[in-house]
């Protein structure tokens, strides 16, 4: 991000179709041309750094660093509707989401990536919808990632041929609370269940882009096995570094490709009309004050 020393306020709506969300390790994007730093106030307040919008392989896109390009917020303490409404802002419709994660299953080794297609949800503290205070909704979540954009992320990165990374099309992602890790009784519990890796972060994430109606697929990036594993003590602070910065020039390989294949081939999705048959409430009875926090949301269903 050097030589970025300007900020714009966002008071229109900036088009940017595509968005990343960077996790741990990946806090920028050098491939992005044309960089602008915006910042974005939403009515869940302020998202987790400025949004960098630049151009992705002639497409413009939206970065967010989730944890703050400075990594200074924990899990639980990430503004998941600010974030993601900030997104909706900005005119995104797909959503690309890299998450460190750990593995569960041996066969899935530090280094490989996951395209999960399911969750697990052992958080306790996040709120992870935009709707209450008088305007009810519940969206269909069965299938948590869109399979089309997974569909187009697991293409880029089976057409890379990256050298020491093995990817995986679908499986489970644990969220757990944290920041603690899990413990080994957690850890062979959700081995029990047939997870595939556990992180922290993309369940809250997943729920209120569905109901954001914006496409959303998780990149997951293994950087270690979890404690359950014969070889974890073995596991060193600087290993798992190494990991984090080999797997983010590998996410951002993985992520131009698949901007590049959006770019000429938007996919389908039915993230795009979630709310259609999910809002309960009769909107001309709902509360004033929610109909207008929630307008971007609900306009085209008013």
């Amino acid at each position: 991000m050097h030589g970025w020393n300007f900020l714009l306020t966002l008071k229109t709506m900036v088009e940017a179709r595509i968005g990343i969300i960077g996790g741990s390790g990946l806090y920028k994007m050098e491939a992005l041309k044309d960089v602008e730093e915006v910042r974005v106030e939403t009515p869940f307040g302020t998202p987790s750094d400025a949004l960098i919008l630049g151009t992705l392989e002639e497409t413009r896109v939206a970065f967010l660093a989730r944890h703050g390009r400075n990594h200074t917020l924990s899990p639980s303490e990430l503004p998941f509707r600010a974030n993601i409404y900030a997104m909706k802002q900005l005119g995104v419709e797909y959503l690309i989401s890299a998450s460190a994660v750990g593995s569960l299953k041996e066969e899935v080794k530090p280094l490989d990536m996951v395209v999960p297609d399911q969750f697990i949800d052992r958080t306790k503290n996040r709120i992870s919808t935009f709707f209450g205070e008088g305007i009810v909704a519940h969206i269909a979540f069965g299938e948590p990632i869109c399979k089309n954009l997974a569909g187009v992320l697991t293409d880029a990165i089976a057409s890379l041929n990256l050298p020491d990374v093995t990817w995986h099309r679908g499986g489970t992602y644990v969220c757990m609370e944290g920041p603690a890790f899990s413990t080994k009784a957690e850890s062979n519990l959700y081995r029990s269940w047939g997870a595939t890796v556990v992180g922290m972060t993309n369940l809250p994430e997943a729920k209120l882009a569905r109901e954001a109606e914006i496409a959303y697929a998780t990149l997951a990036l293994v950087t270690d096995y979890d404690c359950w594993h014969s070889d974890h003590d073995s596991v060193t602070v600087e290993m798992v570094i190494s990991n984090l910065q080999r797997n983010a020039i590998n996410a951002q390989k993985v992520i131009k490709e698949t901007v590049r294949r959006l770019s000429e081939n938007p996919p389908h999705s039915d993230a795009h009309s979630a709310l259609k048959y999910a809002i309960l409430t009769r909107l001309d009875i709902a509360p004033t004050a929610t109909k207008d926090k929630l307008e971007l949301l609900l306009k085209k269903y008013m």
